[in-house]
């Protein structure tokens, strides 16, 4: 079990309250500093200042739901698409221009960057990522490159950030996107997607000093990767956990949190000014937890009472979420009444409305519209036009 000492000095602190006075010192002189500019919504509202309305996007918002990525995706193998950058700024504008979300994110993969620390991969239709060569000893871990030049190794990154600048301007903030070092460790070890993750936790349970080298190695090749993103031209960078609902709050506490909370520590240190989002799925028990990662804003799966995590995580931290994505597939009543309990929850600011996992494939086109409508209807009195 992580102990408070080991978490803190992830971030390089010797007590919990230090570290959070000097994570909360940060992001006041960082919203002193930019409050009177005229940066995009969820740019704002992700740096702690007040807005006129609640800023909306979806994750997995660019997918096979849309007609118009299926003409890619039906044809193209996904590595093709989402590393050729024409293609893959083309399949990142598609919902924005059909919905004009406050949030463009490039259209990517958390396991972009593993080939260029070692770790091959695919993603073959039907059955998801698939890694040849799984990590399963010491000797591999040892083997991994670090992640030294993206721009030598992934220079697709520079051109699809840098084009989504240019095409959204100021009227979306652009988003760039991590996996966590646990969900990517899990996959490297895993070499698939396991319902059971047996590989990773049996690691876990009898080879643990394999398990945090590859975890230590992970998160700062993806510390150099999202401030890489910054760079490039993300104005706000989301990690994912999408594989933290394989541990207990225990495990998390030990083999999660910490890691992406050194991923958060170093972005910090190199690129202050880019707010970071931490999404962990699979968060119910772990909220305290996740409030000690750092980032400007905790993303919240739909199995989290919004109101219950406003009461662990206070009303000061920007959180983001959490509508079911299956209410997509409802009536628009349901819909409305969803995204008005969800913003009543959530209060009148520091929250950017998403769903609490990614947009489903089927999800009708007309539902994801609806969706932004309705954050677009509201304001700082958090009122529904037309609700019940």
């Amino acid at each position: 079990m992580l102990l408070h000492s080991q978490s803190c000095l992830l971030h390089g602190f010797t007590s919990p309250k230090s570290a959070l006075s000097v994570i909360r010192k940060a992001r006041s002189q960082r919203t002193q500093c930019q409050a009177s500019s005229q940066d995009p919504l969820l740019l704002r509202v992700a740096r702690g200042e007040e807005a006129e309305r609640t800023p909306v996007w979806l994750m997995r918002q660019a997918g096979r739901y849309m007609a118009e990525f299926r003409q890619y995706s039906d044809r193209l193998p996904f590595r093709e698409r989402s590393e050729n950058a024409e293609i893959a700024t083309e399949l990142s504008l598609q919902p924005w221009r059909a919905f004009r979300p406050d949030g463009v994110i490039m259209f990517s993969d958390i396991l972009t960057p593993l080939p260029a620390m070692g770790i091959e991969f695919d993603v073959v239709p039907k059955r998801g990522p698939l890694i040849p060569s799984p990590i399963r000893s010491m000797q591999q871990v040892q083997e991994l490159q670090p992640l030294e030049d993206p721009d030598a190794s992934l220079p697709f990154i520079r051109q699809i950030l840098g084009n989504l600048r240019q095409e959204v301007g100021q009227q979306s903030t652009v988003l760039g996107f991590v996996g966590a070092p646990w969900t990517l460790a899990a996959y490297a070890i895993q070499g698939q997607s396991d319902r059971h993750c047996q590989h990773a936790k049996g690691m876990m349970l009898q080879n643990q000093d394999v398990l945090h080298a590859l975890l230590e190695h992970l998160a700062d090749g993806i510390a150099e990767y999202a401030c890489h993103q910054a760079a490039c031209g993300a104005q706000v960078v989301q990690l994912f956990d999408s594989w933290a609902h394989y541990l207990t709050p225990g495990q998390f506490a030990e083999f999660g949190m910490p890691y992406a909370a050194k991923v958060i520590s170093k972005c910090r240190q190199r690129c202050p000014h880019i707010p970071l989002i931490y999404h962990a799925k699979g968060g119910t028990g772990k909220l305290h937890l996740m409030k000690q990662s750092g980032a400007d804003v905790v993303g919240l799966d739909w199995g989290v009472d919004m109101a219950l995590a406003r009461q662990e995580l206070g009303r000061d931290t920007c959180v983001q979420g959490n509508v079911d994505p299956m209410t997509l597939f409802g009536s628009e009543d349901s819909i409305r009444n969803a995204v008005q309990e969800c913003l009543a929850k959530a209060g009148r600011s520091r929250h950017i409305l998403n769903v609490g996992d990614g947009v489903m494939q089927g999800t009708p086109e007309a539902s994801v519209g609806l969706f932004c409508d309705l954050a677009r209807q509201t304001s700082n009195s958090r009122e529904l036009v037309g609700a019940a």
